[in-house]
């Protein structure tokens, strides 16, 4: 019995499974998203938001744990120097899973999960669609035939 054991296995091996996160999560921090089925998202969501966490920190021992587990140095260079100060005001929920459907060939759901650019806020003010000029014209053009007639 799983009592207590976080975490999918994805039917993997545990050396495959850390191995496959971590590509995916440094090519999910180097292109701002990727394309990947639901299960091993949400699983990717964890590490890639806990790596957001660390460059937030800024400090030499974060920058050495988050090169732990990005493969590329460039991509912890730009962890810390671009997408951290980003999210600086940020509590967490970096990123965003975005459901695609399903995939054709093996009928697997597939989604997109990327980094969240700015926080899209709703107008409060909702205006009324303006007609244009030639429509009003149009409907004026109308009203002259007929009073003539």
């Amino acid at each position: 019995m799983r009592h207590s054991k976080a975490g999918r296995r994805l039917g993997r091996k545990t050396s495959h499974r850390v191995a496959m996160f971590r590509n995916m999560v440094t090519s999910l921090l180097d292109h701002g998203k990727i394309t990947t089925t639901d299960a091993k998202a949400k699983e990717i969501r964890v590490v890639a938001e806990r790596m957001i966490t660390l460059g937030k920190r800024g400090d030499l021992h974060s920058m050495r744990l988050a090169a732990s587990v990005i493969r590329e140095k460039s991509v912890v260079a730009k962890l810390f120097s671009t997408i951290a100060p980003r999210y600086k005001e940020r509590l967490g929920g970096y990123t965003r899973i975005i459901k695609l459907g399903i995939r054709q060939g093996d009928a697997a759901p597939v989604s997109l999960i990327e980094l969240v650019e700015e926080e899209i806020k709703p107008s409060k003010v909702k205006s009324a669609p303006v007609k244009s000029a030639k429509v009003v014209a149009d409907v004026v053009d109308v009203a002259d035939v007929t009073a003539e007639a």
